[in-house]
């Protein structure tokens, strides 16, 4: 087990390091290039550094060619070794990670009888971009869709994609069966509260409209005690919940129109209760 384990890091070691050399040595040749061209065409050496001139648009088109190239590495890692039999082994990510060094020496021996070493290190730098360009925008594209073409890479692509849909269809639906438990609870407590908020809705029910006709000194008082009461049971939402019991009872007594909600200035600064509107509409 512990040689198997070592001997898979090992190419991934090796790998680390292949792109590592291969993108300092593709730095380098577009940096070599860009220089190259922008001195041929006159340009100073102050214009050619800075990134306010024309080596700026150089610079981001080289950027996203390695870019993508990046992308498409890390979605092939991503995705299972079965579905990509070619671009997944160990000899063809080699060769993808080092194809600017592959490049280079292949521009190497195109510049055999060159004598200036201006031309020789634009060869070596032009078959460098060259053979990346057409590993990392044509050929690895082209075999991806090469690989989605085989049958067998094609039926467990389905098959993942069906397994993947499936499982976030479950995730919704133990989403949406939570939800509804959660609903049924609180309807449930909700009931239950209301059968034990009953006797008290009557009772502020008649302070209420006792207190619309006549003068009681103690309605408060008493309105303060089922408030306080309410909120030991269950916080704003009992106190919120009783408030329209009392409120339903006093919509169904002749003359509701005129009821002013005085529970509503009676509980202010109970828990989190704050006095809302004075007045009643039916």
């Amino acid at each position: 087990m512990a040689q198997t384990s070592a001997s898979s890091v090992e190419p991934k070691k090796l790998l680390t390091k292949i792109h590592l050399l291969s993108t300092v040595w593709f730095v380098l040749s577009v940096a070599y290039v860009m220089v190259l061209a922008l001195r041929q065409a006159g340009f100073d050496w102050w214009l050619i550094f800075s990134l306010s001139g024309y080596s700026a648009v150089v610079i981001i088109f080289i950027l996203s060619i390695y870019l993508f190239a990046v992308f498409r590495g890390a979605t092939r890692v991503q995705e299972p070794a079965i579905e990509h039999p070619l671009t997944s082994t160990t000899a063809y990510m080699a060769l993808y990670s080092a194809s600017p060094v592959l490049g280079g020496l292949a521009g190497l021996l195109g510049t055999i009888g060159v004598t200036t070493a201006r031309q020789f290190g634009l060869g070596v730098a032009v078959g460098t971009l060259a053979v990346t360009f057409m590993v990392w925008i044509i050929v690895d594209p082209l075999a991806g869709v090469v690989e989605i073409t085989l049958p067998r890479c094609r039926q467990h692509r389905r098959e993942r994609l069906a397994q993947a849909q499936q499982l976030r269809e479950e995730q919704k639906r133990q989403r949406q069966q939570l939800l509804d438990e959660l609903e049924t609870q609180e309807i449930a407590e909700q009931l239950h509260r209301q059968q034990l908020l009953a006797p008290d809705a009557q009772k502020l029910a008649q302070l209420v409209m006792a207190e619309n006709n006549l003068a009681t000194p103690t309605a408060e008082l008493e309105a303060i005690e089922m408030g306080v009461k309410a909120w030991q049971k269950g916080g704003i939402g009992c106190m919120q919940q009783l408030h329209q019991m009392v409120l339903e009872i006093c919509r169904q007594n002749p003359g509701s129109s005129n009821v002013v909600d005085f529970i509503s200035i009676w509980w202010d600064g109970i828990g989190q209760w704050r006095s809302g509107s004075l007045a009643y509409k039916s």
